[in-house]
């Protein structure tokens, strides 16, 4: 099983801090309104996995809202390359293009992010719409070397307003993350209560 070297456990506090969103003004983590902050880690601008994944949680973000939840996505590419893939997502980008929330995080790249078998048949599928998309001009290819590499791992951090972490989730391959079900889930387990706005 996976460990990362700067393990961050539930119960771990997270210091107050304003990340800067590719579009639109920072956005503060832990959330002074008394919502729930779902801190998830991508990959690079334009990876087809990571596009996969979160065209469903922008499918579902209003239900993600209802729920109390602000979803704050960060990626280890630079916010100009962002900006050209990203501007249709309805929550914050962050871009961290040094990796340093990675660090702090301790989410880390590694092999397996693109060996483990049960990456293969989300990897094919994420290709195959991004080929698709691509060729009806709907996005751009993504560039053959990305800023940071391509195997980077999935994380995802459900943050309470006082700043504990209240659960984690590191990933061990590349589509290895909370899906919206798994999210709201772990809102309800917790029985966090929060105050949407």
């Amino acid at each position: 099983m996976y460990t990362p070297r700067n393990l961050v456990r539930p119960g771990t506090l997270i210091a107050a801090r304003e990340l800067p969103v590719v579009s639109g003004h920072p956005v503060p983590v832990p959330d002074p309104e008394g919502l729930l902050v779902h801190l998830q880690f991508r990959r690079f601008a334009g990876c087809p996995v990571c596009n996969l994944h979160l065209r469903s949680v922008a499918r579902r973000h209003a239900e993600i809202e209802a729920a109390g939840v602000r979803e704050v996505v960060v990626w280890h590419s630079s916010a100009d390359e962002l900006a050209r893939y990203t501007a249709e997502l309805p929550f914050a980008v962050v871009a961290d293009p040094d990796k340093r929330l990675y660090t702090e995080f301790g989410v880390e790249s590694r092999a397996r992010a693109l060996l483990d078998p049960r990456a293969w048949w989300p990897i094919a599928r994420g290709v195959v719409r991004s080929v698709w998309a691509v060729l009806r001009g709907r996005e751009r290819s993504p560039g053959l070397r990305p800023h940071g590499g391509s195997l980077g791992l999935p994380a995802d951090f459900l943050i309470a307003p006082t700043g504990e972490v209240v659960a984690v989730k590191y990933g061990e391959h590349v589509y290895d993350q909370w899906s919206v079900d798994e999210l709201l889930d772990a809102v309800s387990r917790r029985g966090i209560l929060t105050v949407a706005s």
